[in-house]
């Protein structure tokens, strides 16, 4: 006589040959990390919102979408691994932005603007 039982919402399933352990999961430990990046409707550009790991860029795009867009929040999302992000750093604020403090011509302090020139 064979014994059933019901587990998982599944019914009655045969307890005899049943595997002790559960199946691992499909999920790669392993996935690369990426950047989710989000242009809100009345923004102009795109704002880091949060990260999150996917098995490939289309999949993090699929994903950044479901996780990051819920309520409408945005038009267009970025997707970028985080392994591809550079950056400077905070400490090196002072040597890296440096070489731009002697450059005046860049800053228009010894221009005189007209009145009637808007968003200056």
């Amino acid at each position: 006589m064979t014994e059933f039982t019901a587990q998982d919402g599944h019914g009655a399933l045969p307890t005899e040959n049943a595997p002790v352990e559960p199946k691992k999961s499909t999920v790669k430990a392993d996935w690369p990390l990426y950047e989710v990046f989000l242009r809100g409707k009345r923004g102009l550009n795109h704002v880091h919102v949060g990260s999150l790991h996917a098995a490939d860029d289309h999949m993090a795009l699929r994903h950044a979408r479901d996780v990051y867009t819920r309520r409408n929040e945005g038009i267009s999302i970025w997707v970028v691994p985080s392994n591809s992000i550079v950056a400077s750093s905070p400490s090196e604020k002072d040597p890296f932005f440096a070489p731009n403090g002697d450059k005046v011509y860049r800053h228009p302090t010894f221009y005189e603007i007209p009145d009637n020139v808007p968003h200056m």
